[in-house]
């Protein structure tokens, strides 16, 4: 095999590590190992590491034909963790809580300046010395790197100082300094400072970079006027065909809503909860439901109890990745949530591209103009709502309901394959051939 088909993937967040990265990560693996690359994986012991989400089942995802090479490190999440209990490791942003206690917010004033740019620095060091020995042991020509944690990143800079002519691809799955929850980390001006320095060296000397929307990649390309903006790539997440059951259809005896993942307090899914609420009143003959599944803030499960949902709600709590997809499946309606917060408009959750892979229609609250929205438009697979107008959601809903009286099976059957793992892996493929 030729140099420029060898290849290492460095990624923090691996089996038996959970989350869409996670997916994103095995998957663009998998299929560039059939694709002819020669891939091997560096990561951090699970036994060293600070994991939000536990998906053990994912082990089972990961080729047997991938080699993977775990490293120590040294995580002072733990510490924190031990400390301030489980809101000390940061899940989807620090957004789960409206009533953090005094020790919570000086552990996130803690993790905001004495761990920059995250708090998984303490892997950089470990990852980089058994980086540059596979890349002489095995002479590999490139790498790729997925982050968060951004200070994966740092990596590369470090890898570049050492193997001047290696290729470094930046996968970055989330913006940086401009992530919605990034002022509640409380920084100093001159950490603030600090941290846009190494946001930038990163872009300016990483060879390309993929991102998962074209807002994240216009934030970005502006960072620096030596970024070369032709770097960017959106390769935006996926689903996987072969994870999506054939035998499990929506439910015939009851109209069921799912939404799959966190629900933090700025998710704020008042709207739909108004809407809802309407749409048991006025259809009583009919057993609705919303099935929760996945984390649930104190906050919000209040604000059901408030709307009297409780005894139409299912929580489940957090899943495996195929239970999570089954219960996709086996649903009238999907829920689509995207954060209030600043550049929502950019955010693209992995989400949504496994609810277009059921293929059951989605109900969206967010921004109307947004990359959510424009997926939801393009393929024709649900409508995206402003957070301000309870009645347009309860028109959808009760157009939703008279269309599942006619017929419970309501999935569309757009044409979704751009979104397929196993393109966007040959599109990566495509890339990486191209860099030289």
């Amino acid at each position: 095999m030729s140099t420029d088909k060898k290849l290492l993937y460095i990624t923090y967040y691996w089996p038996p590590s959970g989350g869409a990265g996670v997916q994103r990560s095995i998957k663009f693996v998998n299929y560039l190992k059939k694709y002819g690359w020669n891939v091997q994986v560096l990561t951090v012991d699970p036994n060293a590491a600070t994991y939000p989400v536990i998906d053990e089942s994912l082990q089972n995802e990961v080729s047997q034909q991938v080699k993977v090479t775990r490293t120590n490190s040294r995580e002072p999440l733990r510490v924190l963790s031990a400390i301030g209990g489980k809101k000390a490791v940061p899940y989807g942003g620090f957004t789960n809580s409206n009533k953090e206690k005094w020790y919570q917010k000086l552990l996130r004033f803690v993790r905001g300046n004495f761990f920059v740019p995250d708090a998984r620095i303490g892997w950089v060091d470990f990852a980089f010395r058994a980086s540059a020995k596979i890349i002489r042991e095995n002479n590999i020509s490139k790498i790729v790197i997925s982050s968060p944690p951004h200070s994966s990143q740092l990596i590369g800079l470090k890898l570049k100082k050492e193997f001047p002519h290696l290729i470094w691809l930046a996968d970055l799955r989330d913006p940086w300094t401009d992530i919605y929850y990034y002022k509640d980390l409380m920084h100093l001006p001159f950490i603030k400072k600090k941290d846009l320095h190494l946001e930038r060296q990163v872009l300016e000397n990483c060879d390309a970079a993929l991102v998962v929307s074209t807002p994240i990649a216009d934030l970005l390309r502006v960072k620096s006027d030596k970024i070369d903006p032709n770097k960017f790539t959106v390769i935006p997440n996926g689903f996987d065909r072969q994870d999506f059951p054939e035998d499990i259809s929506p439910p015939k005896d009851v109209f069921r809503i799912t939404y799959v993942g966190t629900m933090a307090d700025s998710y704020k899914p008042e709207v739909f909860l108004i809407a809802l609420s309407q749409l048991i009143k006025s259809n009583p003959e009919i057993n609705i439901q919303l099935r929760l599944v996945g984390s649930v803030a104190a906050g919000l499960r209040a604000t059901i109890d408030q709307h009297s949902l409780s005894g139409r709600v299912e929580m489940i709590g957090h899943v495996s990745h195929h239970k999570a997809v089954n219960y996709m499946c086996d649903s009238s309606l999907l829920l689509l949530l995207i954060p209030a917060t600043a550049n929502s408009e950019g955010i693209l959750t992995g989400k949504i591209f496994e609810y277009l892979g059921a293929g059951v229609p989605i109900l969206g609250i967010g921004p109307v103009a947004g990359s959510a929205a424009a997926v939801l438009q393009e393929c024709n697979a649900g409508k995206m709502f402003e957070r301000d107008n309870p009645k347009v959601v309860s028109e959808f809903l009760e157009k939703q309901l008279l269309q599942w009286k006619n017929n419970p099976d309501l999935r569309h059957h757009a044409d979704v394959s751009k979104y397929e793992r196993s393109a966007q892996a040959l599109q990566l493929s495509a890339i990486l051939e191209k860099l030289k």
